[in-house]
Formats: C-alpha cells, sequence, structure tokens
C-alpha cells in the first residue's frame, strides 16, 4: 500500500493534467488551433533557459524562475483562462484565482501545498526577480504568438497596440534587451497591419 504522501502527490499530478484542457485566446504557430495552457507553460520554461541571460538581474535562480512558470497558469484549472485584454473578466480574476489556489494546492501534503502556494503568490505579487522575469516571458510568449499567427488576439475588440505595449512594458526593467526586441515586434505588427494603432 502506497504512503499518504506519495497519493496525494500524485492525486495533485493527476488533477493538473487538466490544464491540457484549458485553452488559451493564442492559436499555436502554424495552426489554426488554441494553445493550451501547458503547452504554453513549456514554451515559457524553454523560453526561460534559452532567454535567461538576458535578465538585468544577473544572480538569478533559474530554477525558481521554472517552478514558478509551471505553478503560475495551474489555478486555470478552476478558474478559468482570462483573457489578458478583458476588463469585465479582469475584474473578479484575482479573487476567483485565489479560490481556485486555495482549492487545488490543498491537494498537496502541507509542506508542499505552501511551497507551491508561496510560489504562485510569488508570481502574482512580482515580489523578486525571478518572479519578475517569468511574469515578462508570459507576457513576451503571446506577442511571439502573435506576430507568427498574423495578430491572431490582437484582431479582437478593443486591443490596440497601447495596450499592449503598456502589458509588456515590463520588460523594460526586468529584461530591457527583450523589451527592445517587444518594441520591435509591436512596431512591425502596426506596419504590417496586424495590430491596431
Amino acid at each position: 500500500m502506497i504512503n499518504e504522501r506519495l497519493f496525494k502527490q500524485i492525486e495533485f499530478i493527476t488533477e493538473i493534467d487538466r490544464l491540457k484542457n484549458i485553452f488559451r485566446q493564442n492559436v499555436v504557430i502554424g495552426t489554426t488551433r488554441n494553445e493550451n495552457d501547458a503547452e504554453h507553460s513549456w514554451h515559457m520554461a524553454a523560453m526561460a533557459v534559452i532567454l535567461s541571460e538576458y535578465s538585468a538581474h544577473k544572480n538569478l535562480d533559474i530554477l525558481k524562475v521554472l517552478k514558478l512558470i509551471l505553478v503560475h497558469d495551474l489555478v486555470e484549472i478552476d478558474a478559468g483562462d482570462t483573457f489578458c485584454y478583458d476588463e469585465k473578466g479582469l475584474e473578479d480574476k484575482a479573487e476567483r484565482e485565489e479560490k481556485a489556489a486555495r482549492h487545488l494546492f490543498k491537494l498537496l501534503p502541507e509542506d508542499q501545498a505552501q511551497e507551491i502556494y508561496s510560489l504562485w503568490r510569488e508570481f502574482e505579487e512580482l515580489s523578486t526577480p525571478e518572479a519578475g522575469f517569468a511574469a515578462c516571458l508570459d507576457r513576451l510568449q503571446p506577442l511571439i504568438l502573435n506576430y507568427n499567427t498574423n495578430g491572431h488576439t490582437w484582431q479582437k475588440p478593443g486591443v490596440t497596440s497601447e495596450k499592449v505595449i503598456k502589458r509588456n512594458r515590463m520588460l523594460e526593467e526586468h529584461a530591457p534587451e527583450l523589451w527592445r526586441l517587444a518594441e520591435e515586434i509591436i512596431e512591425t505588427s502596426i506596419e504590417k497591419g496586424i495590430l491596431k494603432k
């Protein structure tokens, strides 16, 4: 018979498989299929490994960045994905996600539940250089997808270059070179007509 700790861990691992069924607004490059949250997290983790040299903080704990990335969207299993430009949906996003975090993370043994919850809060509060860098990648990844899918989500009502710039501006502080890349992508997207001015 397996021990209780391992049982809880496997229960949590089984539950988070549902992340593969939470679909985002972005589509996968070269397709018309919406990206799921698990793909988004994997893509960001790969970006963290490849792009960590561009962090403004030179002693970045890359393992912590990876943990933050893997944890940050788990709450969407219960709370659902909220489109970053959906002003109505953003009104109660924090409340929905907090409730989801408390429900989901309690499946784990107490020590791990506290650790995962703390990592999730750290990402939400941008309270460390690692959280800031992880959040930058959370913004840059959809920017790259949009640029390579003819501005798929940028075609939704109310999305403008001003809003895209505002959402991505945090890169300037945490990863200045990636911010310059983001500015170039935004500018080129406006010129190509895939992002409204």
